[in-house]
């Protein structure tokens, strides 16, 4: 269903917001707080409807590195996008900017995740494991700031950041599972 909205919404017209440069925010808003929220509240065996600072905290960690896959694969589809007038973020930006969004997102990601962890708001089981992470994050930050301009290489960075995405999702996945079964019931 998620993948329907991605298709009608962000590039079909009448609509297009990908063309105006909104597939990003879009991409984040969708597959973090939404999804993660529904899902959570799917999963929830009690009809209230308690949406905790953890399952946002979560849902918009899932966000970021989402959004990340999405921005990075434009990279290699700055000159095409910009002949058929799709304002991606990365043709506003150029390529070189776009590295720095990049490296801004990896470590807005890791400082969030230590800031909700110095709040509690994540168990510290999630923040160990996400912080075991870091060097697939800055595999994403090294590749994409060395190979921006070469539109051959910088193909394979969203690649890197579905590694990210995945090894960071099972992490904080992990981290809630065994802050549940270590400490009762910590998480709501």
């Amino acid at each position: 269903m998620l993948m329907s909205f991605k298709k009608i919404v962000l590039q079909c017209p009448p609509f297009r917001l990908s063309y105006q440069g909104l597939g990003e925010p879009l991409c984040f808003a969708a597959f973090g707080p939404f999804a993660t929220t529904a899902f959570y509240l799917l999963q929830r065996k009690t009809s209230e409807l308690p949406v905790t600072g953890t399952v946002l905290s979560a849902s918009v960690l899932v966000g970021i590195t989402t959004s990340l896959i999405l921005f990075c694969s434009h990279f290699h589809q700055v000159k095409g996008d910009m002949a058929v007038g799709k304002m991606s973020p990365l043709v506003r930006l150029g390529s070189g900017a776009g590295s720095d969004v990049v490296k801004i997102a990896v470590i807005v990601l890791y400082s969030f995740l230590l800031v909700i962890g110095l709040c509690r708001t994540l168990p510290l089981t999630c923040i160990i494991l996400c912080e075991l992470t870091i060097p697939i994050g800055r595999l994403v930050v090294s590749y994409v700031a060395a190979n921006h301009k070469d539109n051959t290489k910088i193909f394979m960075a969203k690649y890197y950041c579905v590694r990210l995405h995945a090894t960071f999702g099972a992490a904080l996945a992990a981290g809630l599972v065994a802050a549940r079964m270590f400490a009762g019931s910590y998480i709501p």
